[in-house]
């Protein structure tokens, strides 16, 4: 079994923001995506981008890092000169989103990571590595599962709550034993409204970007099904 290092980087990630300790109104301000905020940051990084030659302020993140974590804001580097202080929903502020960047090389856009997925991940991961092994249930992609979990002790599947459309979604595992969010009900929604054109073989999930604040974090690529027309896991 591969324990990757990015599943160590998600753990810490999570114990730090579950760390934080603040009154309950201080943590209802501090889980409300606002549209003026994702704004400010945008123009605070244009601004950055601008007098530094094209440079983004973003912090260094591994190759390898999936697409949607690969870009997150430093806000070091633009706080306090491009904006007083970091957004009071940004994790730097104790809040749930981490603020990243998707387009980078080509149109960098600001959107928000929800990191409560995070924890739940970090659960499961914890139980299979108790467990020592992922108990795989059904055969879904090439090389994505379902888990069972009550052999990891649930009494209930656990779910994230979808920040497009706001309902539950499963958890899958791969050979690796990653765990992401399955995210095909919300592009099966998507697919039915969008005008874009889409193409088996390319990944759908900037359909979900398109028009929302959010980045579909701890997803695996997915494509359109040439047949069905539906949201199929993309195989390499």
């Amino acid at each position: 079994m591969k324990w990757t290092r990015a599943a160590c980087l998600l753990g810490l990630t999570v114990f730090l923001l579950t760390g934080c300790m603040y009154p309950d109104e201080k943590l209802a301000e501090n889980q409300v995506p606002y549209k003026d905020q994702i704004q400010s940051v945008q123009t605070a990084v244009e601004e950055f981008r601008q007098d530094n030659g094209g440079i983004l302020p973003i912090k260094t993140k591994e190759m390898d890092t999936p697409i949607y974590q690969k870009y997150p804001i430093d806000f070091k580097k633009i706080a306090p000169k491009y904006m007083a202080e970091p957004p009071g929903n940004a994790f730097e502020s104790g809040g749930i989103f981490q603020y990243v960047l998707i387009d980078a090389e080509t149109n960098p856009t600001v959107k928000l990571l929800d990191l409560r997925m995070a924890e739940t991940i970090r659960e499961i991961q914890l139980r299979i590595k108790t467990q020592g092994y992922p108990p795989f249930k059904e055969r879904i992609s090439r090389n994505v599962y379902t888990l069972d979990f009550k052999q990891l002790g649930y009494k209930k599947p656990p779910y994230a709550v979808s920040p497009f459309t706001g309902q539950n979604l499963s958890f899958v595992i791969n050979t690796n034993a990653e765990v992401y969010v399955d995210y095909r009900p919300d592009l099966y929604q998507v697919l039915k409204k969008t005008n874009q054109e889409v193409r088996p073989g390319d990944d759908i999930r900037p359909l979900l970007t398109a028009d929302s604040m959010f980045v579909p974090a701890f997803s695996l690529p997915y494509t359109l099904d040439a047949e069905t027309k539906e949201p199929v896991f993309l195989e390499k």
